[in-house]
């Protein structure tokens, strides 16, 4: 039974993350501020094609996760 709450909380937690990153993201663009736009983040234009490297803001995204996680596993 434990393990079936602890992977519960994770779902909740995971749709909640979920949930904020996509009521940020349309906030955002709604202010005219791009959100996946943040300093550190590498954009390469050329004439037939654009790379992005999102490296910013996957650090962010990563401690966002992390800490949601560590709160709702009780570790």
């Amino acid at each position: 039974m434990q393990d079936v709450e602890v992977f519960a909380k994770l779902l909740m937690a995971l749709g909640l993350a979920v949930m904020m990153v996509g009521a940020i993201m349309l906030v955002s663009s709604k202010l005219g501020f791009g959100l996946f736009h943040l300093p550190g983040d590498i954009v390469i234009k050329k004439d037939t094609y654009t790379l992005y490297l999102p490296i910013m803001t996957s650090i962010i995204l990563s401690l966002v996760f992390s800490l949601i996680y560590h709160i709702f596993a009780g570790k």
